[in-house]
């Protein structure tokens, strides 16, 4: 037995004594790698990522392109260090059953923080309910850069339409900022509800997540009955929101009523 493949049994059989809370980042973190790079040896790279990235949720975070750019890290090992967080959130949405009901602010927040867990880029989803409030799918609509995506209403409508929304939830995150919403957030959920009105097709919220929060356009009154306030509403109301908004999300919190338009939801 070679000496780096008696250290990979060392790291395996203590993660199954004890579990991971143990170790320290470099060695969770090389125990990932012995999966993805067979016979060698892995801490200088786990101690040469964590150098690059900052901490072991920095270098998970990483796009593929970036991890490929650490010399010794290629397509396999990029690919399963940057599903590792995506896993997570598969993991979390899994235990909140397959078909969730999001009768409210609370449940669509608490589903959203799932979707999002882990992403470092700006992504947008759509999620089309059925008439009990129960998800059919989570629709990815847009992957952008860090700061920026677009979102198009013929995309929109295609996605409603082909998975039979009843009503829907529009989501998306605000990666390193706040979960505020802003001028081209009221536009884009302006373009969704002109779009989807149509075809008969409510929009009953619009969730934003940052930072382990999440904002409610419903919750914080900017939505009612699936219309938005006009742009000046909106201004103001954005502006006298006090952060954190963790506080604002609680399930007692005023303003966390059930959507309307659902059947025994």
């Amino acid at each position: 037995m070679s000496i780096h493949k008696g250290h990979r049994e060392r790291l395996k059989n203590r993660m199954f004594r004890e579990g991971l809370q143990g170790f320290a980042p470099h060695e969770a973190l090389e125990l990932l790698l012995c999966f993805a790079i067979p016979q060698r040896d892995v801490n200088p790279l786990a101690h040469q990522l964590l150098n690059a990235f900052g901490s072991l949720s920095g270098a998970l975070e990483a796009s593929p392109e970036e991890l490929m750019r650490c010399p010794g890290v290629g397509a396999n090992t990029a690919a399963l260090l940057a599903m590792m967080p995506q896993l997570a959130g598969y993991y979390m949405r899994d235990k909140l059953r397959e078909r969730p009901v999001l009768q409210n602010a609370t449940d669509a927040g608490g589903y959203c923080r799932t979707l999002f867990f882990g992403l470092a880029y700006e992504t947008v989803y759509l999620i089309c309910l059925d008439a009990q409030a129960r998800v059919i799918h989570p629709a990815l609509l847009q992957q952008g850069t860090i700061d920026e995506s677009a979102v198009y209403a013929r995309d929109v409508m295609e996605t409603a339409l082909r998975h039979n929304a009843h009503t829907v939830v529009l989501a998306h995150n605000h990666p390193g900022g706040t979960p505020l919403p802003s001028p081209a957030d009221y536009e884009v959920t302006k373009m969704v509800i002109e779009t989807l009105a149509v075809v008969g097709i409510a929009v009953c919220d619009h969730i934003i997540v940052a930072d382990g929060d999440f904002f409610s356009m419903a919750q914080q009154h900017m939505m009612q009955r699936g219309l938005l306030v006009d742009a000046k509403e909106f201004e103001f109301r954005v502006k006298n929101i006090t952060l954190p908004l963790r506080k604002t999300a609680r399930e007692d919190a005023p303003g966390i009523g059930r959507y309307e338009g659902f059947e025994n939801a």
